[in-house]
């Protein structure tokens, strides 16, 4: 083999290996954009959730039809009494200017349905928190689908809440070969001082 073809060989297993990290790396960054864009879609479904409950408990309050209407006064609160209107007719007219579209206590369960369920990273955080080893995205995933049913849990969006942790140093970041574990913050520097003491 010639000195030329051994160098051209060379030349284009450096180009392979190139390639094939330049590929490996722009898969990483594809996932990671389309997982913060989930984690993106997923927060703005819940503030339109929220919007909606709280236009609704504003109307409530308010007894308006438009969220951004001023509150206003029902005539027979005036400063001029109106004495051509029976009590029963007063009253009426009183109940159908104060009846919201969407009664308070509907819009208090509504409130109170949104807000006893916990945000994402707090679960997350909680779990490794709990956890006594490092743990994979996967894991996370599937204990936090298992401790909460009721909830569509992604392993794209965990992925990117735990990087988020990690990037407020909330959490650690381990690599074992090709797998990426998490471990929360406390129980990462709980760890060396237990090895330590040992």
């Amino acid at each position: 083999m010639s000195e030329v073809q051994l160098h051209t060989t060379e030349l284009a297993t450096q180009y392979v290996t190139q390639v094939a990290a330049d590929l490996e790396r722009n898969a990483e960054e594809r996932a990671r954009i389309s997982a913060e864009l989930e984690a993106l879609q997923e927060r703005l479904r819940t503030l339109q959730h929220d919007h909606g409950v709280l236009v609704n408990i504003q109307q409530a309050l308010t007894g308006s039809s438009s969220a951004g209407a001023a509150p206003t006064v029902p005539p027979q609160a005036s400063a001029v009494p109106q004495r051509s209107k029976s009590k029963k007719a007063a009253a009426e007219s009183a109940k159908k200017t104060a009846t919201p579209k969407t009664s308070p206590a509907k819009a208090s369960k509504t409130t109170a349905t949104a807000a006893a369920q916990p945000s994402l990273v707090d679960l997350v955080r909680g779990h490794l928190e709990q956890a006594r080893e490092p743990r994979s995205t996967a894991e996370i995933t599937a204990a936090l689908t298992q401790a909460h049913p009721n909830r569509s849990i992604k392993t794209t969006v965990v992925r990117t809440t735990v990087e988020n942790l990690v990037a407020k140093n909330l959490a650690q970041r381990t690599k074992q070969g090709s797998s990426v574990f998490y471990v929360a913050e406390a129980a990462a520097s709980a760890q060396p001082a237990a090895a330590a003491a040992s």
